[in-house]
């Protein structure tokens, strides 16, 4: 039952929505949500169709409360979704889902809310969403995700063997409105210890009280020589792995711990609790219905809640609020420490700045500072820095027109091992590609093939003339520049435009040979220009500013040293001979020429390349919201966004940039 079929099962036709918090006022995303939800937000008085807003239990609630009971009108209550944020909502993040209940609030269990009706009466047996739930479980614990995440994934958890005992704010509602008290939290701890004595005793902190914002129950003073309390930022996933038992009141956490795998001792009355999945210290007596951890998943992250996609202002699907969390968590993961950025050419800077610099300070400097990592083009890393460095490149889809063009990118790769191009190390892509697909991720990877597929993407989404094909045999030979550092580390013995058509045409005598010129160098953006006549000597034509997708459509079979559009042939389904060793050689899916290294030994489907290379490789940033975004924002906006026009100063700026090549100081200058 959706959210509209409850206002209208309760007899309220109407979506105006009346509230009387300034919160509402301030919290754009709040609105934006009940906005997409087809809500009406208004001030004044409702009337008996109308419903007044109030956010949970807080103490503001109060007001609306009593005036939807003067009025006669419905009353909705507002709270946070399982998965909010990076930081908690009192140091300023925006939340990415809200529940709207008109029965109740989660946390309250005097009344049953709209979580606990669909818990106790919804079947909860369809297998689709059963399976959604199982990946959803699957995916928070793989990605570390919580409801808050401005913790370290990178550190330990004591050594196992703990016991944990899971601590709230004080006063919090939560706890209040589901039968706790202070006195509970003192008979809570003396429980886990009377009940394993011996064992080391582990105390969480709440986020809000590490933050300083909120006190606890507990403080360094509350254990004893066996008791620890833990306020360093460690992953909640983690503290759970290594926890022998868990004890709680009402702690969202307590229900993370059914999720990995425990049944906590709850004190308290939280919504997860009475379902068979808990040892109940204060059970529910309404709640006897036994169910599963997906099945109870299934409702609270995937039935209930209403999710947001902040990028394309539209509710969404519990999957694509994971996807947009995950990449705001990562770019909080990653940048939080700020760059120092070497070999940054002049006109990159501010979009760099923009796309990593949201969470900490970005420095442009030849010379690392060993208190923040330092970032380098890959191609402009000093081999003295090369140890320490986090390679930066473009991603596979990065935008509509040129880099030459100095068109910036949507997609970036920060590597902090090597980088996809060279195969004479190892990469941070190199793992991802070798390892099995996540929760999820092959459905994930086939979808977002189809939408490729039907979008006609590629890298730079150029377009071109698409030229009537001589019949035949046909194989595809795309130029490349012949300076690249693709090609200078990966090409081998064949390592030229002329040397790779004339590879094709010695191996393929009766094939029509259609040879594409890379477009950097059809632009004169980059050199490498093969004379017309020469490529002619080996293939049937030579196809100008074509469209390189329709070309990958029309043709039998794509040859290539390095090209990415070898990549974007195997997408298609389009056999691939590489005579180099690109990152997509040697797993499989493409007949090999060159020397490949031998730690790509793992037997791959194209699923699990893409997944790799499109969604966990690089990195994303909306240039419309300005937030980091997951691949599918990506690809929607190369797909509905028209292809930018570099002006006259670009164009020459990037001529002159090409020209002066060698002249790096003046591109490069450090400031």
């Amino acid at each position: 039952m959706t959210q509209r079929d409850d206002n209208m099962a309760a007899g309220n036709t109407s979506r105006r929505l009346f509230y009387y918090n300034a919160g509402m006022l301030r919290q754009r995303r709040l609105r934006a949500i009940l906005h997409a939800a087809d809500y009406q937000l208004r001030l004044g008085l409702p009337g008996p169709e109308d419903a007044v807003a109030v956010w949970g239990r807080s103490p503001y609630a109060a007001r609306g409360e009593a005036i939807a009971a003067r009025r006669g009108s419905g009353l909705i209550r507002l709270e946070d979704a399982f998965l909010r944020s990076v930081h908690p909502g009192r140091m300023g993040s925006a939340p990415l889902g809200i529940l709207i209940d008109p029965e109740g609030v989660h946390f309250d269990s005097a009344t049953p809310s709209r979580i606990e009706r669909m818990l106790a009466r919804e079947p909860l047996d369809d297998g689709a969403v059963l399976q959604r739930a199982r990946d959803g479980i699957a995916r928070l614990r793989a990605l570390n995700l919580s409801k808050y995440n401005n913790f370290d994934p990178t550190l330990a958890a004591p050594p196992p063997g703990y016991v944990l005992v899971i601590d709230q704010t004080k006063g919090d509602a939560s706890v209040t409105h589901g039968g706790g008290s202070v006195a509970m939290f003192r008979e809570m701890l003396a429980v886990a210890r009377i009940e394993n004595p011996g064992a080391p005793i582990v105390i969480k902190s709440h986020p809000e009280t590490r933050a300083g914002l909120r006190a606890g129950h507990y403080d360094a003073q509350s254990g004893d020589a066996n008791t620890t309390l833990c306020d360093a930022p460690i992953s909640p996933w983690a503290l759970l792995e290594g926890a022998i038992a868990v004890y709680t009141v009402s702690s969202q956490m307590g229900y993370e711990a059914i999720l990995a795998g425990h049944k906590p001792r709850v004190f308290g009355q939280p919504f997860y609790a009475g379902w068979g999945l808990t040892q109940d210290e204060n059970p529910v007596a309404r709640r006897t219905r036994s169910l599963t951890r997906a099945q109870i998943f299934a409702v609270s992250h995937i039935l209930a809640p209403s999710w947001y996609d902040p990028c394309r202002k539209r509710l969404c699907s519990f999957e694509e609020a994971v996807d947009q969390l995950d990449a705001e968590v990562r770019a909080w993961r990653e940048d939080r420490q700020g760059y120092v950025m070497g070999g940054m050419s002049l006109w990159k800077r501010p979009h760099l700045r923009r796309f990593f610099g949201q969470h900490g300070p970005v420095r442009f400097s030849g010379t690392p500072d060993p208190k923040r990592p330092y970032l380098c083009w890959a191609t402009r890393l000093p081999k003295v820095h090369a140890a320490s460095a986090i390679r930066l490149e473009d991603g596979f889809l990065r935008s509509r027109g040129l880099g030459a063009d100095l068109i910036p990118p949507l997609s970036l790769i920060r590597d902090p091992v090597g980088i996809y191009y060279d195969p004479t190390q190892p990469s941070k892509l190199e793992p991802l590609i070798a390892q099995e697909l996540p929760a999820g991720g092959r459905l994930r990877a086939a979808r977002l093939i189809s939408q490729i597929r039907a979008a006609h993407l590629s890298k730079y989404n150029l377009g071109g003339a698409t030229p009537e094909l001589p019949p035949g045999y046909r194989i595809l030979v795309p130029g490349q520049v012949e300076d690249d550092a693709s090609i200078r580390l990966g090409a081998g013995e064949i390592c030229t435009n002329a040397m790779l058509l004339a590879k094709v045409r010695a191996e393929n005598p009766d094939a029509v040979i259609l040879f594409k010129p890379h477009p950097d160098v059809e632009a004169g953006l980059r050199p490498g220009r093969l004379a017309e006549s020469e490529a002619l000597r080996y293939a049937d034509a030579v196809l100008h500013k074509s469209d390189p997708i329709a070309l990958i459509e029309a043709v039998d079979e794509v040859w290539t040293m390095t090209s990415t559009l070898g990549f974007e042939a195997l997408l298609r389904g389009i056999p691939v001979t590489t005579t180099g060793a690109p990152f997509y050689a040697g797993w499989g899916l493409t007949h090999d020429l060159g020397a490949v290294p031998e730690r790509r030994q793992t037997r791959i489907d194209l699923e699990r390349l893409v997944h790799a290379t499109l969604i966990a490789y690089p990195r994303y940033h909306d240039p419309v919201s300005g937030l980091p975004c997951p691949v599918e924002v990506a690809l929607a906006r190369l797909t509905d966004s028209p292809a930018p026009r570099p002006g006259p100063f670009n164009r020459t700026l990037a001529k002159c940039q090409g020209a002066l090549a060698s002249y790096a100081w003046i591109w490069r200058r450090q400031r």
